[in-house]
């Protein structure tokens, strides 16, 4: 217990305070698409109330195997895939199935908190190694981390740094793990939110990591679901059987009506989600307008998701300085959240509206460019 209380760094964060604007929250600003809305109320009325399949909806599986990569060796069918509560469910029950007292699992960090605290919570060893200062993985670093580990989790896009992981990159990491039996998380929720001039690769689509590849994905980012909770998996046979064997034991199956809206949002149109992709663009672009040239602030510019992860130069912890911006009322999250190496920066998600987004900016900008300056 001590060793996930050191790593869990994730307050609850509810609804700002009045007169607040939030930048803290990787929640789509958009509303599901009536499509699947209506899918989910359709099927509610027809009765479709009772247990699903513990898998998920057969029907679901198969259209969700039809969409993963190609795979010259084998032919994906809906007993490749467990839906899950999320891909926060997913995730776990990768961890939960996979890894037990002593297992070493190694994370590239800054990273997604959840990761380190599911590998505490199964008794396993988390080993972070940094990134490089571009915020892409720092490859010799790995070689050195990775032989002897259990795992490796990463997300691709990136929250918290908006990095999109090149396919140069995956095919070392494939290189580095030859003749291991390391299995690779590839947590790749932000797939489709990838910005002009860098390129989505996922992890199944690089021969040498395929095989030992656990892929997790959701419908929350994609499509504006996040409310709803529907995630699934793929990956090794008797990785996703053992997934499924734990996802059934502390979860059940997922909400009947939600798969079919799952179901639902599958079948809209490409120029629903690249809609809602060209507006994250258009914010991102505003991000990264406001606080150029904003001294002692410093920001990648991110090349996918919806977060900037903004380094400063002031002499303060980064919860400190999420405490001093709420006084201020603008709500980010703390970069010692995501590990280590996020000290000194803050994270805020481009995800919130126009409006807020404007207002946050200001009063960030406000506090980094005034009230920071000797």
């Amino acid at each position: 217990m001590e060793e996930l209380r050191r790593c869990s760094r994730r307050p609850a964060l509810g609804p700002a305070p009045p007169g607040a604007v939030s930048l803290a929250m990787g929640e789509p600003d958009f509303p599901t698409p009536s499509p699947v809305i209506e899918a989910a109320a359709a099927a509610l009325r027809r009765g479709d109330t009772h247990y699903a399949d513990q898998k998920g909806l057969p029907e679901l599986r198969a259209a969700l195997a039809s969409r993963l990569p190609a795979h010259p060796g084998r032919t994906w069918t809906a007993e490749d895939v467990v839906v899950t509560h999320g891909a926060t469910a997913a995730l776990a029950s990768a961890v939960l199935a996979m890894i037990g007292p002593g297992d070493r699992v190694v994370i590239p960090e800054p990273a997604y908190s959840l990761y380190a605290d599911l590998v505490a919570l199964a008794g396993g060893t988390v080993d972070f190694v940094p990134l490089a200062p571009d915020l892409h993985w720092d490859l010799d670093a790995l070689a050195a981390a990775l032989p002897g580990a259990a795992m490796m989790m990463f997300s691709n896009p990136s929250n918290p740094t908006g990095i999109v992981h090149r396919e140069e990159e995956l095919k070392a990491l494939g290189k580095l793990l030859d003749r291991s039996d390391t299995l690779v998380v590839s947590d790749e929720a932000y797939h489709r939110l990838v910005y002009p001039g860098h390129v989505f690769t996922s992890a199944l689509e690089v021969e040498s990591l395929r095989d030992r590849t656990v892929y997790v994905q959701t419908f929350s980012k994609t499509y504006a679901m996040t409310g709803w909770r529907v995630g699934y998996l793929t990956g090794p046979r008797a990785v996703v059987d053992a997934v499924a064997h734990a996802h059934r034991t502390y979860n059940g199956s997922l909400n009947t009506a939600v798969q079919h809206a799952a179901l639902a949002a599958l079948d809209l149109p490409d120029r629903v989600v690249d809609a809602m992709v060209d507006r994250y663009r258009q914010r991102r672009e505003f991000v990264f307008t406001h606080v150029s040239g904003i001294p002692g602030l410093h920001l990648v510019p991110p090349e996918g998701a919806f977060y900037g992860f903004l380094r400063y130069d002031a002499d303060l912890p980064s919860e400190a300085v999420v405490r001093e911006l709420a006084e201020r009322e603008v709500m980010v999250r703390s970069g010692a959240e995501y590990g280590p190496s996020g000290e000194g920066h803050i994270r805020i998600s481009f995800a919130a509206s126009e409006e807020d987004l404007r207002t946050g900016l200001a009063r960030l900008v406000r506090y980094f460019g005034d009230e920071r300056i000797p």
